[in-house]
């Protein structure tokens, strides 16, 4: 009996149940493997690769030299690191709030009906398109620190003297930070703009026909109710603000005195200009701890309450 019974619960052998399956989502793994083979060649190999080199002292040139920890400790002291770090985080401070407040009045502005909407919505998404190049061209002659540049010469007719702008330490960080404003603001009006036309209109007729201002139904329903729109674009822009590098590398290149000199600006110097590619798979796992741990205080703090993850 228990034999008879033992025979009948019998799984059947793995090859069968293998090809049972295969049978069943073919079409399935057919799609799936290119894409894991992909991601595999292109995201785990440089991932483990980077990660071993940290524990390298490898030049391109020669057989990488097992050296422990000497890179992490060479991190810890070394100041323009640090220098680096610190300008990344002035940037994000000089970028986020900037960028979402630019792109929730934008994507407001069309939103209200005004005539012409549709045109302005292409003129504000306009700088998203544009080549960055482009951008940085057009910023570096506005700003350029000379009475020739169109921002000295505007600031000449109120009395202020010349700045130098890009060439000012004080000065250079905020310049780029604009930079980065200016073309990342058309792709959050959208977002910002997509929140909108999610919210309910019933909620501001109710609004209305209890009197509320216009200043107090943005603050009690449209700006709450864009909550997972803050959220998303919040991860957005300071994903990306730790990440500048393009502005840096062709207004600035670092200067002046490093004062634009960022994270991932600092990693492409050490990983091309040096050749150090050990030292810069570190400062590459800083970034990415770094950013990996902003995110989760985010998410943790102010992802409360939003349906989109």
């Amino acid at each position: 009996m228990s034999k008879a019974l033992t025979t009948k619960t019998r799984k059947p052998p793995l090859s069968i149940r293998l090809k049972k399956e295969w049978n069943r989502n073919s079409i399935v793994y057919l799609v799936l493997i290119p894409v894991l083979i992909h991601f595999a060649i292109f995201q785990v190999y440089p991932f483990l690769l980077s990660f071993y080199l940290t524990f390298m002292d490898w030049k391109i040139i020669g057989d990488p030299v097992f050296v422990g920890l000497e890179n992490w400790k060479y991190f810890l002291s070394d100041s323009l690191a640090w220098k680096a770090i610190w300008n990344t985080v002035k940037f994000s401070i000089y970028y986020i709030a900037p960028t979402m407040a630019l792109g929730l009045i934008l994507a407001l502005i069309i939103n209200s009906g005004v005539r012409g909407a549709r045109f302005f919505k292409g003129v504000f998404f306009l700088p998203v398109v544009t080549s960055f190049v482009i951008i940085a061209g057009i910023w570096g002659w506005l700003f350029r620190g000379t009475e020739e540049g169109m921002i000295n010469f505007i600031l000449s007719f109120i009395g202020i003297e010349p700045q130098l702008f890009l060439s000012n330490s004080s000065q250079a960080l905020a310049v780029l930070a604009g930079l980065s404003v200016f073309k990342v603001a058309g792709s959050t009006m959208i977002y910002y703009f997509a929140g909108l036309q999610s919210i309910d209109k019933n909620l501001y007729e109710a609004a209305q026909m209890d009197g509320a201002s216009t200043f107090r139904i943005f603050w009690t329903i449209t700006f709450p109710l864009l909550k997972p729109i803050h959220f998303y674009v919040l991860i957005t822009t300071t994903i990306g603000s730790f990440q500048i590098f393009d502005s840096a590398y062709l207004l600035t290149g670092g200067g002046p005195n490093y004062a634009t000199t960022t994270i991932v600006y600092y990693l492409y110097q050490q990983g091309f200009n040096s050749l150090n590619l050990s030292y810069a798979a570190v400062l590459s796992y800083v970034l990415f701890f770094i950013i990996l741990a902003i995110s989760l205080v985010q998410r943790k703090y102010l992802g409360k309450d939003s349906n989109i993850y």
